[in-house]
């Protein structure tokens, strides 16, 4: 019988590595990384070297104070969050990594909240 758990991690990490690769090849914008632990919602920018231009999380100080954990309103305030950083350092399109997590839910709302503060995907 399969382990449903490690079933699906070998499948987002497939989709992961999938999308990783034809971000790379395809276009010299920076990358929107997100990542969902069990507690924390994560989001960083970085360029095609691998340097990290940005970063928000849902345990970033002005974010903790809010005491919002890991749901779709922390989502939208870490979304918003990070399209204002990008916006103070002129960067106004990036490609959207979704890091092999299905588009909807918390990955959504962070994404949406990002394209309300003018950023491009």
């Amino acid at each position: 019988m399969i382990d449903i758990k490690k079933w699906k991690t070998e499948r987002r990490e497939k989709a992961r590595k999938r999308v990783k690769y034809s971000l790379k090849v395809s276009d010299d914008r920076p990358r929107l990384i997100v990542y969902k632990s069990r507690k924390y919602l994560y989001a960083q920018v970085v360029d095609k070297n691998g340097k990290v231009l940005c970063a928000v999380s849902s345990i970033s100080k002005f974010l903790r104070d809010k005491k919002l954990g890991k749901n779709i309103e922390s989502a939208k305030e870490i979304g918003h969050a990070l399209g204002r950083l990008l916006k103070e350092k002129n960067i106004e399109k990036v490609c959207f990594d979704r890091n092999g997590f299905p588009y909807h839910g918390k990955i959504k709302a962070l994404a949406d909240a990002c394209r309300e503060e003018g950023i491009k995907f």
